[in-house]
């Protein structure tokens, strides 16, 4: 079958697995109008279809048949595991198990030296070890007394097992078994029974004989142009703007501000790539009926629970926390559900142990490539001063509002200048610190850094520096004179969250709720040592 993906690998300069993931990403869009026309009450008919077609992509298509294989021995031995151990340990079980198969494989592709051009194992295992160990927690906590869940647990416990013939089609659902997205058993589930379809609310916006709301082709196959948008990028300028013209001699003989300019035209292109894949299977996911969130303000269907990224925020963040929250979205959701709350002592608040420990898990679940822990490394830095900055400038350029009924008062001319900065600062420092996740080699990565001078270690190192060395403590004397200072850290602010859990208008929203935190990166410098 490669015959038939050659000629236009050789048209496009791409290899031929490659060529093969995109052709699975695009054939997934009528296969999966047809399967939301197999009925909500055949779910067996639905579990086998999302099987079938998953072998049609590993064997005729990829020809991935060991791959498969691997993927089948942790997805029984998850199965077994889960339903024959009543142990608190079980999840933790499931987890060395999947992570430790993952990181094997992590460490023969490093042997083999596979380039992301070569399609094998790893990829969609990553997705396969979120699906997992998420399935592990979710039966835990359905062995759980209710009260000692929180939201999210309490919403995705799984009370009843599943069958074989269920598990299997969650553990291989065609269009994320791939690059993702990825889901947990009881999304899963609702997408098979339709029963987010099923509220009142929504079915008054259904048409006659229609079982799903409106808008879903057309959400779908707007997300299908963009990913071949962004794909079409990365294939016409990947080859003169990507992170390796660093490495050239030609890229020494610019000045220094060439090379930095050039280097910010490359950022967007390599992450091409990565929207152009996560906004594909967002597309087909979305015809199978996944990523229904509801109905909007003015009754419009809104379909984007399945995304993975948010592109324009990251391009054009207003600032680096923003930007972070808007990479690999469900990444972010697994490490904060099945390793941030896990490892953390029950009745205590989570901490840098904590962190650390996701960032390690994140960090092995990417791979073993020195290059991706110095983004991450790199990442704890930039978190700090980019909170150190927040913290210190923008109290005075936005105060907190004490009347939330009160017309918001225009932007002033410091605070455009300050987002536009924000926006400028937050890419560039994007671009420079992502460069090692993607040449992989720590001496390359540092090759980069020197021949772009490093600009990113001047300006994120040089911030902390100004406020550890006293810049904090003049920033907060201003912002008291001004009566804007935030509360401690720590401390409720006035008015702050109440009993029944409501927010007090006057809370300065400096402190960021464990559901909003990013788990990538290591917990960054000015958590573990605060500035003065």
């Amino acid at each position: 079958m490669d015959a038939l993906f050659l000629p236009l690998a050789n048209a496009v300069g791409a290899s031929v697995d490659q060529i093969k993931l995109i052709s699975c990403l695009l054939i997934a869009y009528p296969l999966g109008s047809l399967f939301v026309r197999i009925p909500a009450t055949k779910p067996a008919l639905r579990h086998l279809y999302s099987i079938s077609v998953a072998l049609l992509f590993f064997f005729p298509v990829l020809k991935l048949y060991s791959a498969f294989f691997q993927l089948l021995a942790s997805i029984l031995a998850t199965y077994y595991i889960a339903k024959f151990d009543k142990s608190a340990k079980m999840p933790w079980v499931v987890f060395v198990i999947v992570m430790g198969h993952l990181t094997v494989n992590h460490v023969i592709r490093a042997i083999y030296g596979f380039s992301y051009e070569t399609m094998e194992v790893t990829g969609p295992q990553m997705v396969l070890t979120m699906k997992l160990t998420t399935f592990a927690w979710n039966v835990y906590d359905g062995r759980r007394k209710e009260e000692d869940l929180d939201k999210w647990q309490l919403s995705k416990r799984i009370t009843k097992y599943p069958s074989l013939l269920e598990f299997l089609g969650y553990s291989f659902y065609f269009p994320g078994i791939l690059v993702g997205p990825y889901l947990d058993y009881p999304e899963y589930m609702e997408l098979i029974n339709e029963t987010m379809f099923q509220h009142a609310h929504v079915k008054a916006t259904l048409k006659a004989g229609r079982r799903l709301p409106p808008g879903r082709k057309r959400a779908a196959y707007s997300k299908m142009f963009m990913g071949l948008v962004y794909l079409g990028a990365f294939v016409v300028f990947g080859g003169k703007y990507n992170y390796a013209v660093s490495l050239k001699d030609d890229f020494v003989k610019m000045s220094l501000l060439k090379r930095i300019a050039i280097f910010q035209l490359s950022g967007p292109i390599e992450r091409a790539k990565y929207y152009a894949i996560w906004t594909l299977t967002e597309g087909a996911s979305i015809l199978t009926g996944l990523g229904f969130t509801d109905l909007g303000p003015h009754g419009t269907p809104h379909w984007n629970g399945a995304a993975n990224v948010k592109v324009w925020t990251i391009e054009f963040p207003p600032n680096f926390k923003v930007l972070l929250d808007s990479w690999n979205m469900k990444t972010n959701v697994w490490l904060r559900e099945c390793v941030y709350k896990r490892v953390t002592p029950k009745g205590k608040k989570p901490g840098n142990m904590s962190s650390m420990i996701t960032f390690f898990t994140s960090a092995f679940w990417h791979g073993i490539a020195s290059g991706y822990y110095l983004t991450f490394l790199m990442g704890g830095f930039i978190t700090a001063a980019a909170r150190q900055a927040r913290a210190n400038f923008r109290p005075l350029l936005v105060p907190p509002i004490a009347d939330p009924h009160a017309p918001v008062p225009p932007p002033t001319l410091a605070k455009r200048v300050y987002d536009l900065l924000g926006i400028i600062l937050s890419a560039m420092i994007l671009n420079y610190a992502a460069s090692p996740f993607i040449l992989l080699s720590a001496t390359d990565s540092m090759l980069t850094w020197q021949r772009l001078g490093w600009y990113g270690h001047i300006i994120v190192l040089g911030g902390l520096v100004f406020f550890y060395a006293g810049g904090t403590r003049f920033f907060r004397g201003l912002q008291k004179k001004r009566g804007v200072l935030p509360p401690p850290r720590g401390a409720k602010p006035a008015g702050a969250a109440n009993g029944n859990g409501t927010a007090s208008v006057m809370s300065s929203g400096y402190g960021t709720p464990v559901s909003e935190k990013n788990f990538v990166l290591p917990p960054s410098v000015d958590k573990i040592i605060p500035p003065r």
